[in-house]
């Protein structure tokens, strides 16, 4: 049964970091290309960031290039989120998943950058 596990999410000042975490189980994660998604109420679900199945190539939405840097651990089964310069317009809830979103989604984990 595959599950994604998102954490690390929380409150943070305008300016500041938060480092997010995707714990995958159920496939083999170093087959898949990855990415970071988020939702913000009233909005679309978008991705932010894209990493290959190596993690030698990303890629990252305009709005947070700069500022997100994605990475992965395929001997953990894990896939980051390093997050800095934050900003209001960054709170929303976290998600990650495959390339072409092929896995159910979990619960995410909530950032909201507020002063």
């Amino acid at each position: 049964q595959v599950q994604l596990v998102e954490s690390g999410g929380g409150l943070v000042q305008p300016g500041g970091s938060l480092r997010l975490s995707c714990a995958a189980s159920g496939f083999t994660l170093s087959s898949y290309a990855m990415r970071w998604y988020r939702q913000a109420p009233g909005k679309e679900r978008e991705w932010v960031a894209f990493i290959t199945t190596g993690g030698g190539g990303t890629d990252y939405a305009d709005s947070v290039k700069g500022r997100f840097f994605i990475s992965r651990d395929n001997a953990k089964n894990a896939v980051y989120l390093q997050m800095i310069s934050l900003k209001p317009e960054d709170t929303a809830t976290y998600y990650c998943n495959s390339q072409g979103a092929r896995w159910s989604w979990g619960q995410g984990t909530q950032v909201t950058v507020s002063s």
